[in-house]
């Protein structure tokens, strides 16, 4: 899978977080808010956003969970060895941002799998994940009810600004580039949401049939007796 990959310097030598990155899947999916953090012994390594769950550590501490990250081991190495080099030529050049441009802008193959889920009370219809080439995946997508209409919501973050009507505004951490990408994949996700949804639907209704028949049915009917 081709991508591209832009850096910039933390401009704060007491961060432990020395640059963002963004990572670009062909030229249609960006990924934001990718850390080099300095580790133990000052060696750096990659971090994924994340998101605080509610779930708690040993030590009663929240975990964070990825909203993204490499499937495999092979992606893994490459894209955070690539982000890491990029780093260190930042280190020894000074810059403050270095670009390292795909060497092919091919839309990259997805699939997506969505789980229906709706809850009284909640706008949220169901949660989607986006694999693309079976090397990345985002999670967190949610599908969201908005004056009965349902349209997808990319993972997102909650920024210091605020609205007209001094509501929090949210930034999204990864988002399709292009038009004809986003109507394309949101596109994939509803028309796959609905598809599971009319799953259930119908398998509920077979269960409920079932479940009236045997009521209806006298006692001891249809129960066979086999002499020995």
């Amino acid at each position: 899978m081709e991508y591209s990959i832009k850096l910039n310097a933390v401009d704060n030598p007491k961060e432990k977080v020395k640059a963002f990155a963004s990572v670009t899947l062909g030229d249609s999916f960006k990924i934001t808010n990718v850390a080099v953090v300095e580790g133990k012994e000052k060696e750096p390594f990659v971090s994924m956003p994340s998101f605080k769950s509610k779930a708690r550590n040993g030590q009663n501490q929240p975990v964070y969970k990825d909203m993204c990250n490499p499937i495999t081991k092979e992606f893994r190495e490459e894209l955070y060895g690539a982000i890491l080099g990029l780093y260190g030529q930042m280190e020894k050049s000074g810059k403050m941002e270095i670009i390292k441009e795909a060497a092919t802008s091919e839309e990259p193959g997805f699939k997506v799998n969505v789980t229906p889920l709706e809850r009284e009370g909640s706008n949220i219809l169901g949660l989607a994940r986006i694999y693309f080439e079976n090397s990345f995946v985002v999670g967190n997508v949610s599908i969201l009810n908005g004056g009965g209409k349902a349209f997808v919501a990319m993972p997102s973050y909650k920024t210091n600004q605020t609205d007209e009507k001094g509501k929090p505004r949210y930034q999204d951490v990864c988002f399709p580039v292009t038009k004809e990408f986003r109507e394309k994949l949101y596109g994939e996700i509803l028309k796959t949401y609905k598809q599971e949804k009319e799953r259930e639907e119908s398998q509920s209704k077979g269960q409920t049939e079932i479940s009236e028949r045997l009521e209806r049915e006298p006692e001891g009917k249809g129960t066979k007796q086999y002499a020995r």
